[in-house]
């Protein structure tokens, strides 16, 4: 069974068709990339799995989108308990004005969980996984606003694991830092991959090539491709793929 996936997804925001019959599925602990030229839908289709796309007026949703086989769009289901499911990582890190401790610890409080000893082990558990704990474990204390770029988003990720998700997604992740913590992320997303379902998506082809094991190509909502990242890479079954991959357009 897929960990999650979509069955003849539509969506629109007013009259605009932003996705277009999108069938796919991705088994669990695979990373999953997403690509394709701005505005194609790819972050469209990322929120759909935890039910972002709610927020927006006017949306309007045709079609299954299916978690652990289970559809998030039936009418019993509660968004709360989708997004303890789902986490997500933003494109620019995006911390709040808490302390690092309590940005880890935030998922839990809201969520209703007080045991002390609880919160710090999934605190330092959580920031071990986001491979930051050596870097802040004598800094608990501290504004997590005072970190470099590449650490709030370190940071950010230990906060999205700390409700135990069991898929993460993430949109551009790395597309805010520099080479350096670039290249953390995305050595952080193949140790996360033993435990988590990642989808990703990113402008970056070579990172897609990096860090995923499938590659999705999407074009003006349409999913053009869905294939091994290899296979998709080095050998397109669709023109408009390796017209995109090429940069003949994009």
């Amino acid at each position: 069974m897929y960990k999650v996936e979509t069955r003849d997804v539509n969506l629109f925001y007013g009259n605009t068709h932003a996705l277009k019959n999108v069938t796919m599925g991705i088994l669990e602990y695979q990373v999953v990339a997403m690509i394709g030229p701005s505005g194609c839908g790819k972050s469209t289709y990322l929120r759909l799995f935890n039910r972002m796309n709610d927020m927006i007026d006017g949306v309007r949703i045709e079609g299954e989108v299916l978690l652990s086989g289970k559809d998030i769009y039936n009418g019993g289901t509660r968004v709360e308990e989708i997004r303890k499911k789902v986490g997500m990582v933003f494109q620019k890190p995006n911390p709040f004005p808490k302390t690092i401790f309590e940005n880890v610890a935030y998922g839990l409080r809201i969520n209703g969980i007080s045991n002390k000893k609880f919160i710090e082990e999934t605190v330092e558990r959580s920031l071990k996984q986001a491979a930051l704990w050596d870097e802040v474990k004598d800094e608990l204390k501290k504004s997590a606003l005072a970190l470099s770029g590449g650490q709030q988003q370190r940071l950010c990720i230990a906060r999205a694991l700390a409700v135990e998700p069991s898929v993460i997604l993430m949109d551009e992740p790395a597309s805010a830092l520099d080479p350096i913590s670039s290249a953390k992320i995305e050595e952080l997303i193949w140790e996360l991959k033993k435990k988590y379902t990642i989808i990703i998506v990113t402008h970056n082809m070579q990172q897609a090539a990096r860090v995923s094991d499938k590659t999705a190509f999407f074009y003006l909502g349409e999913l053009i491709e869905f294939n091994d990242t290899k296979e998709l890479f080095m050998n397109p079954k669709h023109e408009r793929t390796q017209n995109y991959i090429t940069g003949r357009f994009g």
